[in-house]
Parts: C-alpha cells; structure tokens; sequence
C-alpha cells in the first residue's frame, strides 16, 4: 500500500494561507481550543516536506526546529547550510515524493508552501486534505489553490470544530 501525502494546513475563509507578505498573525488571533487537533494528526506522521520558505519561516516561529523526531525534507534550488535534522533536496518535487510514497512508513506531511502543494496537486499526489478554516477573510494573500489544478473528487471523512476553528478532513476518491 502506497503510503497517503496529506495536507494539514490552515485557511482563511476566503482560502488564504498567509498574508501577501508571507505573515500569518491573522492565525494567533483566533479564538481555539487546545492544540486544535495538532498533536493527535502528528502521530499520524513520520515524514514531512516542506519548501524552503517554510524551512526558513520555522525558525522566526519556534525557538528549536519544530520536527526533529521525524524525517524531513525540505525542498531549495541551492545548497543550504546543513543541519541535522534535515535533508535538502534539489531534484524533482513529484518524482521525488513518488519515491517517498512506495517506501515503508507511515503518512506524509505536506508542511508548506504553497509552491510545494501546487507541484503535488498538478501531479494528483495529495491524498488527504486536513484544512482548518478560520473566521477569517483577508481579501488577498497567498491562496491555499493556485490555479489550472486538475478535477478532484474528495469524501468528507469528518469535521471537527476547535473554539472558532472549523476543520474539515478530506479524502481523495479512486
């Protein structure tokens, strides 16, 4: 069995993930619960891609690299500086993950960004779509879609509401 790529993310209402200039302040002043379900889908996970404007965005948010006890790969086009934690990769984004999916494991975590996600969306290898909507509209920002993405149909497995943060899982059909 092919292991899932999921996208666990969250949204504006109107389908942003981040304002233009890349900052998500609009996501701290949301009334939540909890870790809104963020510990129990990380148990779900072993390996995470991310690009490297994520990569790089980790490090204004958290004081220590947030994923040290998984895999991680981080998407660039030039050599970074190493790290322990995590393998830079310069080839292919989907032949890549193709790779990654035929391998042992468990789920993969799509972190971000948007370039990533749309690489993998042309290429209909996302599986599972973990969205968390807030109430929220920005009117412009970074979209969570880009455009010119293929036709695909998704089951509503299950919904969840964390204070005014609205989740809504999405599976893939065959």
């Amino acid at each position: 069995m092919r292991r899932p790529v999921v996208l666990y993310i969250a949204a504006t209402l109107d389908g942003y993930i981040a304002r233009e200039n890349g900052e998500i302040d609009w996501l701290y002043e949301v009334e939540e619960e909890g870790d809104n379900g963020y510990s129990e889908f990380y148990q779900t996970i072993d390996t995470v891609l991310m690009g490297n404007k994520t990569y790089e965005h980790t490090f204004e948010l958290a004081d220590q690299f947030p994923y040290s006890d998984k895999k991680c790969y981080v998407f660039s086009r030039s050599e970074k500086e190493l790290n322990p934690y995590v393998t830079f990769v310069t080839e292919d984004v989907p032949g890549f993950v193709e790779k990654l999916k035929e391998q042992e494991g468990s789920k993969i975590w799509i972190v971000g960004g948007a370039e990533i996600l749309d690489v993998l969306l042309k290429r209909k290898l996302v599986d599972e779509f973990i969205i968390a909507f807030t109430p929220t509209i920005l009117g412009k920002g970074k979209p969570l879609f880009k455009g010119d993405n293929p036709e695909l149909k998704l089951s509503l497995t299950e919904t969840k509401r964390f204070g005014q943060i609205v989740q809504h899982h999405y599976v893939v059909k065959e």
